[in-house]
């Protein structure tokens, strides 16, 4: 970087530290106007970034983000270019622009519930604001394609603090869209006047929410986003999004793009010897220590009906030797049985069944048995694997336990 980005970089750090210790908005403005004209989204993604690295808090720049934002509003250099439609940046700006009239519509629609008192009308809004918390609550692949594409690739261009800021955000949006949808669901056609307020309350911070959330990325990780990733990058970026889906709200998507081989691939560090996935690579000790590692035992039956391969599980419920490598399956069950083993396996092969499943009780434990047949990219069978799991304390699951609740 060059000495002129480094001066205006740490004078840009100078102002979030002086706003964090109070000083008033105007006055800093005015001190650095000629510093502030032209400032490039990314110089202050980067500021950001070496502050909390410095040890302010990342909650604290977050709270400070909208302040140091409003200070640097007419700064910030063009706002975003013109992109080609299906552009991930473009679709997702786009359902920034459908969620903010959602949440505008959900403020109003719950405003006309103070003053009604029809029953036909009450349900008749009821019913609007229910579909609206629908569209909320599949807004989630908005986000889950930030925080598994778009993050993930600024990550490896060195900027990692206003991603994981957003996603402090996006789960402060998701606590309240819970609440909303939570509510609308409790109550059908009769709304108290605490609930109607407590409903208000959930839809104007919703609003206030996205309304600043959206700013933010609009105004600084998406022209940073622009600024540092490649074509290659946005094509493969693309793709990903594709995988995973769109809002039920999302305007139509123009076709599928083919994802670009990226030479060097970004941020891919490959060892000598790596076995090179669609979605990755791994050495042959990752490999065989993922698999022990799985919590299930997994057998594998090639397509002639022969043992392959099993893991090599801690506390395996089945019993395998390497003895058994080579065997037919049906050798491996009582005779009884044998003639289900072979439907089960034909139907795989005819391509009429994708799962076969049973359960059994085994010394007090309860120990779940899934067949499932593997298939290569253009649905030829392979073989066939075998998943088998004690799901005794699974069943006993209740409620929740989040990451965060997690005691070491």
């Amino acid at each position: 970087m060059d000495k002129e980005f480094e001066k205006r970089k740490e004078i840009l750090k100078q102002i979030i530290k002086e706003l964090h210790a109070g000083s008033p908005l105007e006055e800093l403005k005015q001190r650095f106007a000629n510093f502030l004209t032209g400032l490039k989204p990314e110089e202050v993604a980067l500021a950001e970034e070496e502050l909390i690295k410095e040890g302010l808090p990342r909650e604290e720049i977050r709270r400070l983000c909208d302040v140091h934002l409003a200070v640097l509003k007419e700064s910030l250099e063009g706002g975003i270019r013109a992109l080609p439609e299906g552009h991930p940046i473009a679709i997702l700006m786009e359902e920034h622009k459908i969620m903010t009239s959602l949440a505008e519509n959900l403020v109003a629609l719950v405003s006309m519930l103070e003053s009604e008192s029809e029953s036909n009308k009450v349900k008749e809004i009821l019913d609007k604001v229910g579909h609206i918390a629908e569209d909320f609550i599949d807004s989630e692949k908005h986000y889950l394609r930030e925080e598994n594409v778009l993050f993930p690739l600024l990550e490896k261009h060195g900027v990692t603090e206003p991603p994981a800021i957003m996603w402090m955000e996006h789960d402060q949006i998701r606590e309240k869209k819970k609440e909303l949808y939570s509510l609308v669901g409790k109550y059908s056609e009769f709304f108290d006047k605490e609930t109607v307020n407590f409903l208000k309350r959930v839809s104007k911070e919703i609003q206030d929410l996205l309304q600043s959330h959206f700013y933010k990325e609009n105004s600084i990780l998406f022209p940073t986003s622009l600024n540092l990733l490649s074509e290659g990058e946005w094509a493969n970026a693309r793709k990903d999004f594709d995988e995973i889906g769109y809002c039920c709200f999302t305007p139509p998507i123009p076709q599928k793009i083919e994802r670009r081989e990226l030479v060097p691939p970004i941020g891919e560090a490959k060892s000598e010897g790596d076995i090179m996935f669609e979605t990755g690579s791994l050495s042959r000790d990752e490999i065989e220590a993922i698999l022990n590692t799985l919590p299930v035992d997994i057998t594998f039956v090639d397509a002639n009906d022969s043992v392959k391969y099993f893991n090599k599980a801690e506390n395996r419920i089945f019993v395998r030797t390497k003895s058994v490598i080579g065997r037919k399956v049906q050798m491996c069950h009582p005779q009884k049985s044998i003639h289900i083993v072979n439907k089960i396996l034909e139907s795989f092969r005819r391509g009429e069944k994708d799962v076969a499943e049973f359960w059994i009780q085994m010394n007090g434990r309860l120990i779940h048995i899934r067949y499932f047949p593997v298939r290569d990219k253009n649905g030829k069978y392979l073989g066939t694997m075998e998943v088998t799991q004690d799901v005794t304390e699974i069943k006993k699951l209740e409620g929740e336990k989040r990451l965060l609740d997690w005691i070491n």
